[in-house]
C-alpha cells in the first residue's frame, strides 16, 4: 500500500505527504514504545521449541507456546520491545493445585538467546541434574533464579563469568560447591546471593570470596554446613558498606562468626545467626551497627546477658534471643532495650533462664509480640501490661508468675489474638458475663486456677482455633462447642462430668482425658468432622459400645479410649483408618475377636491390654504393621499359638501378650526382630510391669526393649535365637510350662535388667555366661527344675535366696553357702574338695598363690628402689631429709600466722 500511493499522479501529492507523514510517524513511534509489531526472531522462536522437547510438561502450562506464532506473547516470555529479542524467560512453577511442576532436562538451543538477561526455572524439577555449564554463557544475564529446582552436584566455576550478574539465587538444591568459591569473587555486580541448603562444608575460605562481592547488599547461606570462620583471616577480608541482610541460620558456627560480622559491615539492618552453636556471652560487635532492625540468635547455647552495647540499638524492631542460656535479672534487661521503646516491634526471650518480676514494659507503645515463657520469672504481672494496646501475642507460660489476673489486664488489649499463661500461678479472675475486648485465636490457661465453672467468655471468642485448660479446676458439663472455630482442644485432667457435647466440625485434636465423662460415644460420630486428627478420651467412664462411624474420620492418626468401661465388639469400621498410628483401647470390657486392621499399615502401637478379647493373635499383626513399635495383648483370652509372623515386626520395642491362653512353643526365628538389637525412637506412653508392678512408662521408653509372654501355657525350650536380642532390657517367660536347658550364650543379652523364668520347668545347670549380665536389677529363676552352681558374678549373689529357691539341685551363694563336695574332711585333718572344685575355687577365687607372689614381690621392689637409693647414694638422702625439714618449717610458719590472725579477730 505504502509503495502505491508513492507511485501517483502530482494531483494527489499533497494528500501522499501527509500519507507518508503518517506512516513513518507510526513506524517510529511503534519502535519506541508499543510491542505490538514487534515479533521475537525467528531463530530465537525456533531455539525456545527446541528448549520445550526437553521438558516434560504434564499440566500443559506451555500451550501457549504452540498457539501463539509470536514467541514474544508465550507464557513467561519478554522481549525487548525495540529488537525482538527475548531478553526474559520465566518458567518458575507456583505450587498451584491445578498444575504440576515441569521436569525434564534444560536444552543448550537456549545459547541461541545471546540477548537474556533474566533467567528463571525456580520451583520445578530437574530430576537432579547438574546446572548446565552453557549458562555461564549468557553474557547478559542480570538475574539467574534456579531455586529448589532438584539439581544436583558441583556448582559450575562457568557461572564466574557473569559479570553483570545482579542476582543469583540456588537456594534448596542438592548442589555440592567445589573447596573454594573463587568463581563467585568474578561476579563483581552481584547484590543479591542465596545458596541456603547448599553443601559448602569444604568452603574453608568462604569469608574472604564473599568479601570481593563489594555491592552485594543481601547475603542467605542458611544450612549450609558452613566451616567456622578463621579469626587470622580477619585481617585480610575488606570491610564493606553495602551489605544489609545476613542469614547464616542453621550451621554450625561458633562464636568466632561475631567477629567476622563486626568486620565486614557496619550498616546491617537484617541478621539471622539462629540455630548456631554460639556460645559464651554475647559480644560487644553490635554497638555500631545504628541501622539494625532484626537480630535472631535464638537456639544457640549463649550465656549471660543482654549486652550493654544494645542500649545503641535505637533502630531495632527484632529481637529473637529464644533458646539460649541467657540469665539476667528481666528488669535490666528491658532497661538495656530502652532507646528501642519507639520501635520494637518483637521480643522473643523465652526458654531462658531470665528472673526476676515483672519489668515496666508500658513504654514500648509499639510492642506486638512478646514471648517470655519458659523463663525463671516470677511475682505477679501488673495491671500496666493492659496498657500495650499494640499487643498481638502474649506468652507467659512455664514461669513461677503468680496473683489474679482481672479484666484490667486485658483494658487496652484489643488487638490481642494469642494468650498463653499456661503452668504459673495465676488465678484467673474475670467474670462470666465479661465481654472482652480482643477476639483470640488462641488461648492457653492450663495449669492455671481458672474454675469452677467453664468461662462463658471463651464462648464469646468466634476465631478461637486452640483452647488449652488442662489441669484448670474445672467442673460441670461440658457446653456445646459445635458452633466454634476450635481445631484444638485440651480439657485434660479436670472435672467435667456428664455426656460428652457436640464439637466444632473443624477440630483436628481433642483431649479429654482423666475427667468424669460418661455414657455413649455417639456425640463423637455427630461432629461429622473430616480432619480430625487426635482423639483421647481415656480415664473418664463412658460405656456402651463403640459406634460404627469410623469410616468418616479417614484423617485420623491417634485413637485413646483406654480405662473407660466401653464393651461389646471393636468395631470393623476402626480397619479403615489407613493413616492410623496409635490405637489404644486398654482396660475396658471389649470381648470378641479383633477384627481386620491389615489396612491400617502405618501403625506403630496397638494396646489392647486388659479387655476379654478371644480367638488366636492374628497373622496379619506381623504381616501388614512393618512399622509396628509397641504390641500390648496382655490380660485378654487368646489362645493358640504365637504366630511366626510377628517375627517380622522388625521394629518393635515392646511385645506383651501376657496373661492369656497362649499355647505351644516359643518361635525360632525372634532374632528377625532388629529393633531389639538396635535403638529406635518411640515417643509414647505406655503401661508395662516392672518387678511386679504396672508402671507408666513415659519419655524413658525410648529406650525400653521388653518381652513379656508370661503366664500361658508355653511349652518347650527357649530357643537359643532369644539371645541374638542384645539391646532387650526385660525378659519376662514365667508362670508357663518351657523346658529343657537355658542356651549358653544367655550373657550376650548385656543390657538385660529385669529377668524372669519363675514357675516352669528348666532344668540344667545356670549357663556361666549369666555372670555377664551385669546390669540385672530384678531375677527371678525360683520354682524350676535347674541344678549346679550358681555362677559367680557382679550381680548373681545380690539377689534374695527367695529368687533361686525350689530348684532341688541348685546351691551355692546366695541360695547355699557351699555345693555338695566342698568341704570333705580326709584323714589328715585338710578340707579338700573334689579336684574339679578345687579348681573351680582357684579359678572363681581372688585370693590365690599367685596373687600373694605379686603383692610380696611388688613390696620388696617398692621398698628398695626408694630406701636403696637414699642409702647408697649420699646427695639424694641429703635433698630428701632437708625437703623434709624445709616442709615442716613451712607448715609451722603457715599455722602460727593463721592462729594469730584468728586470735586478732576474736579480740576485736
Amino acid at each position: 500500500m505504502f509503495f502505491r500511493i508513492m507511485s501517483g499522479g502530482s494531483m494527489h501529492s499533497g494528500l501522499v505527504g501527509h500519507v507518508y507523514l503518517a506512516i513513518a510517524s507510526a513506524i517510529c513511534c511503534s519502535s519506541v514504545g508499543s510491542s505490538n509489531n514487534i515479533m521475537c526472531l525467528e531463530s530465537e522462536r525456533h531455539a525456545l521449541l527446541q528448549f520445550k522437547q526437553g521438558l516434560v510438561d504434564d499440566s500443559n502450562a506451555l500451550a501457549s507456546w504452540k498457539s501463539e506464532k509470536d514467541c514474544c506473547k508465550w507464557r513467561g516470555i519478554a522481549c525487548n520491545n525495540q529488537t525482538g529479542h527475548v531478553i526474559t524467560l520465566d518458567l518458575s512453577y507456583s505450587y498451584d493445585v491445578n498444575s504440576t511442576a515441569l521436569r525434564g532436562e534444560i536444552s543448550p538451543s537456549l545459547l541461541e538467546l545471546p540477548y537474556l538477561n533474566y533467567l528463571d526455572l525456580s520451583f520445578n524439577d530437574f530430576g537432579g541434574m547438574i546446572i548446565p555449564k552453557f549458562i555461564g554463557s549468557f553474557s547478559q544475564l542480570k538475574e539467574l533464579k534456579l531455586a529448589y529446582a532438584n539439581f544436583s552436584g558441583p556448582v559450575p566455576p562457568q557461572l564466574g563469568n557473569l559479570s553483570n550478574l545482579h542476582t543469583l539465587d540456588l537456594y534448596r538444591n542438592q548442589v555440592v560447591s567445589p573447596e573454594n568459591l573463587e568463581w563467585l569473587s568474578h561476579l563483581s555486580s552481584l547484590r543479591y546471593l542465596n545458596m541456603s541448603y547448599l553443601d559448602l562444608s569444604k568452603v574453608v575460605n568462604w569469608p574472604q570470596s564473599l568479601s570481593k562481592l563489594t555491592l552485594l547488599t543481601e547475603l542467605q547461606l542458611s544450612q549450609c554446613n558452613l566451616p567456622d570462620v578463621n579469626l587470622r583471616s580477619l585481617s585480610f577480608i575488606n570491610s564493606s558498606t553495602s551489605l544489609q541482610l545476613l542469614d547464616l541460620s542453621w550451621n554450625s558456627l561458633n562464636s568466632s562468626i561475631f567477629y567476622w560480622i563486626a568486620n565486614v559491615s557496619s550498616n546491617f539492618v537484617h541478621i539471622d545467626l539462629s540455630s548456631n552453636n554460639l556460645e559464651g556471652p554475647i559480644p560487644d560487635v553490635f554497638t555500631s551497627m545504628l541501622s539494625l532492625v532484626t537480630l535472631d540468635l535464638s537456639a544457640n547455647q549463649l550465656e549471660g546477658g543482654i549486652p550493654k552495647s544494645f542500649q545503641n540499638l535505637c533502630s531495632l524492631e527484632s529481637l529473637i534471643l529464644y533458646g539460649n542460656q541467657l540469665s539476667e535479672n528481666i528488669e535490666d534487661s528491658v532497661k538495656t532495650l530502652s532507646c528501642a521503646e519507639n520501635t520494637l516491634d518483637t521480643l522473643d526471650l523465652s526458654e531462658n533462664r531470665f528472673w526476676g518480676s515483672w519489668a515496666d514494659l508500658k513504654r514500648f507503645s509499639k510492642l506486638r509480640e512478646l514471648f517470655l515463657f519458659s523463663n525463671q520469672l516470677n511475682g505477679s504481672v501488673p495491671e500496666s501490661v493492659g496498657q500495650l494496646s499494640s499487643l498481638e501475642t502474649l506468652f507467659l507460660s512455664g514461669n513461677s508468675l503468680s496473683g489474679v489476673i482481672t479484666e484490667a489486664h486485658f483494658l487496652n488489649l484489643s488487638r490481642l489474638q494469642s494468650l498463653a499463661v499456661s503452668n504459673n500461678h495465676f488465678s484467673i479472675n474475670l467474670s462470666s458475663d465479661w465481654n472482652p475486648p480482643f477476639q483470640l485465636d488462641w488461648l492457653q490457661m492450663s495449669s492455671c486456677k481458672v474454675g469452677p465453672a467453664f468461662p462463658k467468655w471463651i464462648l464469646t471468642q468466634t476465631n478461637l482455633t486452640g483452647l488449652f485448660l488442662s489441669n484448670a479446676g474445672l467442673s460441670g458439663k461440658l457446653p456445646n462447642l459445635s458452633s466454634t472455630s476450635l481445631r484444638i482442644l485440651n480439657l485434660s485432667s479436670n472435672l467435667f462430668y456428664g455426656a460428652l457435647p457436640s464439637f466444632s466440625p473443624m477440630l483436628q485434636s481433642m483431649y479429654l482425658s482423666n475427667n468424669r465423662f460418661s455414657g455413649p460415644l455417639s456425640s463423637l460420630c455427630a461432629t461429622q468432622s473430616p480432619y480430625l486428627r487426635h482423639v483421647d478420651i481415656s480415664k473418664n467412664l463412658l460405656s456402651g459400645e463403640l459406634p460404627n462411624c469410623w469410616m468418616q474420620f479417614q484423617e485420623l492418626q491417634l485413637l485413646n479410649l483406654g480405662k473407660n468401661k466401653l464393651s461389646g465388639k471393636i468395631p470393623s469400621s476402626l480397619g479403615n483408618l489407613q493413616g492410623i498410628q496409635v490405637l489404644r483401647l486398654h482396660d475396658n470390657n471389649f470381648s470378641g475377636e479383633l477384627p481386620s486392621l491389615e489396612n491400617c499399615t502405618t501403625l506403630s502401637m496397638v494396646d489392647l491390654g486388659n479387655n476379654n478379647l478371644s480367638g488366636k493373635i492374628p497373622t496379619w499383626i506381623g504381616q501388614s504393621l512393618p512399622n509396628l513399635l509397641i504390641l500390648r495383648l496382655r490380660s485378654n483370652e487368646f489362645n493358640g499359638i504365637i504366630p511366626f509372623s510377628l517375627c517380622s515386626l522388625a521394629a518393635i520395642h515392646v511385645l506383651d501378650l501376657s496373661h492369656n491362653n497362649i499355647s505351644g512353643g516359643l518361635p525360632h526365628c525372634f532374632n528377625n526382630i532388629t529393633a531389639l538389637a538396635q535403638d529406635f525412637g518411640v515417643g509414647e506412653i505406655v503401661e508395662l510391669v516392672w518387678e511386679g508392678i504396672e508402671i507408666e512408662f513415659g519419655e524413658n521408653l525410648d529406650g525400653m526393649r521388653s518381652i513379656d509372654i508370661s503366664s500361658n501355657y508355653l511349652i518347650g525350650e527357649i530357643p537359643p535365637s532369644i539371645a541374638s536380642m542384645t539391646e532387650l532390657i526385660s525378659l519376662n517367660l514365667s508362670r508357663n510350662k518351657l523346658t529343657g536347658k537355658l542356651p549358653e550364650d544367655f550373657g550376650n543379652m548385656k543390657m538385660l535388667e529385669s529377668l524372669d523364668l519363675s514357675r516352669n520347668q528348666i532344668s540344667g545347670k545356670i549357663p556361666a555366661s549369666f555372670a555377664s549380665l551385669n546390669f540385672l536389677s530384678v531375677l527371678d529363676l525360683s520354682h524350676n527344675n535347674l541344678s549346679g552352681r550358681i555362677p559367680l558374678g557382679t550381680q548373681l549373689q545380690s539377689f534374695d535366696a527367695s529368687k533361686y529357691m525350689e530348684n532341688l539341685g541348685l546351691c551355692g551363694p546366695p541360695l547355699t553357702q557351699s555345693c555338695p563336695g566342698d568341704g570333705t574332711v580326709q584323714d589328715d585333718g585338710i578340707v579338700r574338695g573334689t579336684e574339679i572344685d578345687n579348681k573351680e575355687q582357684v579359678n572363681d577365687g581372688l585370693i590365690s598363690l599367685g596373687f600373694f607372689t605379686s603383692a610380696v614381690l611388688g613390696f620388696v621392689t617398692g621398698f628398695w628402689m626408694v630406701c636403696g637409693s637414699l642409702l647408697l647414694k649420699t646427695s639424694l638422702r641429703y635433698a630428701y631429709f632437708r625437703f623434709l625439714d624445709n616442709a615442716k618449717d613451712w607448715i609451722y610458719v603457715k599455722t602460727s600466722v593463721y592462729k594469730a590472725k584468728v586470735r586478732r579477730t576474736l579480740q576485736r
